[in-house]
């Protein structure tokens, strides 16, 4: 699961988010509730201890005699350290003579060097009395930590030159009770980041399943499959895309199927007409074969009168037969009809033929090698060629380059003419049906469909045709065709999956 878990993708931000907020309130609330209990423990064992020691001093400090003895200071703080807080004690007095007299209840855990001066200071001075301060000696208290362990140090004078009492209270057991405390806040922080993440990627589930399949469902739709449609469960937001999907799917695919009906009306349109054309035309055809004869005839027999209009007719009638014959090829090659005669053929011989047959010998230089066979449709080759090199003969002007090459396994065969090239922004647009480079010239000798037709026949052998303009100067069509069958075995089988669907 991780490894499918891109930073960039929707489940990992929501668990990453999700997460961070999780982290963010589990560390904030333990950090507060840590601080609180904290404060608690210690506020409670510091009172009790306070309390107690300031009672000890009351009771036990304020009853020794006003110049006591070593001995009574030792036995008065060994009897106050008896207290069930558990502190060492020690009492200062003052000798008559000057100097010090100290008494301690633990001579090793507690001695008069480990209290704060700042804290002897405060608990030797006396305090003026006023209304809200009645007594001149008050308790005071300071927290310290010895090599780690924290402590409590509390200090008081007996009124009316009494001795002065220190004790000293470990804070170590509450100190570990804070310890656990914080050690159990951490577990929960973790096992709270570990169940917000269980969340977030339930949470990334519910919510991304629907998104998914939606995802597949476009892809689905994209591919052509119109009739995809996504089960709608619920009222949420999510079950409304779904809803939308759905009726933007079927509006699409009513809109699809109307401009097929529509694509197929017209291309059986172009093809009926195509076909109720040829009748006439072929008779029109041998009408204007009869009147070109008399024409060339020597006896003149046609009025010179009539002689440019009855060739304009004769020229028209081909031009009008061209037309049928490419809109009836084009019509094949849209509905998936058109179908390849596979022989083996040599490009040489081909190429030659081609141009032989059209009269172009003395307008084409052909650098050909002789002996290079490729298994294709002599008939599609032709037309192909003849587009090609015509193309490059009528727009581009000879001598025209016919070079024939292998590249791999593929046979390139490159038509170059010695004009001044196709402009650029023709270039993206030579291979439609019916383009004029110039809108000034809408009406040329050709019908604007042999180069469309030239890259069908190309596509159906698994080829392809590229257009440029030479470094040299001239324009360049490039024939790319697979030299083995299987290519174009390729093709014939996308051809047929194509006219199944």
């Amino acid at each position: 699961m991780l490894a499918g878990l891109r930073f960039t993708s929707l489940r990992l931000r929501l668990v990453v988010v999700f997460g961070l907020v999780a982290l963010t309130a589990a560390v904030s609330a333990s950090g507060i509730a840590y601080w609180l209990n904290r404060e608690a423990v210690l506020t409670r064992a510091q009172d009790a201890a306070l309390k107690d020691f300031r009672q000890q001093m009351q009771n036990r400090a304020g009853a020794l005699p006003a110049d006591p003895s070593q001995e009574d200071l030792q036995s008065t703080a060994e009897q106050m350290a008896t207290s069930s807080q558990r502190y060492s004690v020690l009492l200062v007095a003052e000798k008559k003579n000057g100097g010090q007299i100290v008494g301690y209840s633990d001579l090793d855990a507690f001695t008069l060097a480990k209290v704060p001066g700042s804290l002897q200071k405060a608990v030797s001075e006396k305090q003026p009395l006023t209304s809200g301060n009645k007594s001149p000696y008050h308790l005071y208290w300071q927290r310290i930590a010895d090599h780690g362990t924290p402590y409590l140090v509390g200090g008081a004078t007996v009124i009316g030159d009494g001795p002065t009492g220190y004790m000293l209270k470990s804070l170590e057991p509450e100190a570990k009770d804070l310890s656990s405390l914080g050690w159990s806040l951490a577990i929960a922080t973790g096992l709270a980041l570990i169940g917000s993440a269980l969340l977030a990627q339930a949470a990334a589930t519910t919510v991304l399943k629907p998104v998914h399949r939606l995802g597949v469902a476009a892809r689905r739709l994209g591919e052509g499959k119109l009739d995809t449609r996504l089960r709608v469960s619920g009222t949420d937001e999510l079950a409304d895309l779904s809803r939308t999907f759905n009726r933007t799917a079927e509006n699409l695919e009513k809109k699809v199927a109307d401009m097929s009906a529509r694509e197929e009306a017209s291309r059986r349109f172009v093809a009926d007409m195509s076909h109720e054309l040829r009748t006439p035309l072929t008779a029109i055809t041998a009408v204007t074969e009869v009147l070109e004869e008399e024409l060339d005839a020597e006896t003149g027999s046609v009025d010179p009168m009539i002689e440019p209009a009855v060739r304009l007719v004769v020229s028209e009638t081909r031009r009008l037969n061209d037309l049928v014959e490419n809109l009836m090829e084009v019509t094949r090659f849209d509905a998936g009809t058109a179908r390849l005669v596979l022989d083996d053929v040599d490009i040489a011989d081909q190429i030659t033929a081609c141009i032989d047959a059209r009269a172009w010998l003395d307008a084409v230089d052909l650098d050909a090698e002789r002996g290079i066979t490729v298994r294709l449709d002599p008939r599609r080759l032709d037309v192909i060629l003849a587009n090609l090199i015509g193309n490059a003969l009528k727009h581009g002007g000879s001598p025209v380059g016919v070079s024939v090459r292998l590249e791999d396994d593929k046979l390139v065969i490159a038509v170059r003419d010695h004009g001044p090239g196709i402009p650029e922004e023709v270039l993206p647009h030579v291979f439609d049906r019916f383009y004029k480079a110039s809108a000034s010239r809408p009406r040329s000798e050709g019908s604007g469909l042999g180069l469309s037709i030239a890259l069908e026949n190309a596509h159906i052998h698994g080829g392809e045709i590229t257009a440029a303009n030479s470094p040299d100067g001239g324009a360049v069509f490039t024939l790319w065709l697979p030299r083995h069958d299987e290519g174009v075995d390729d093709a014939e089988d996308d051809r047929a999956e194509g006219d199944e669907a």
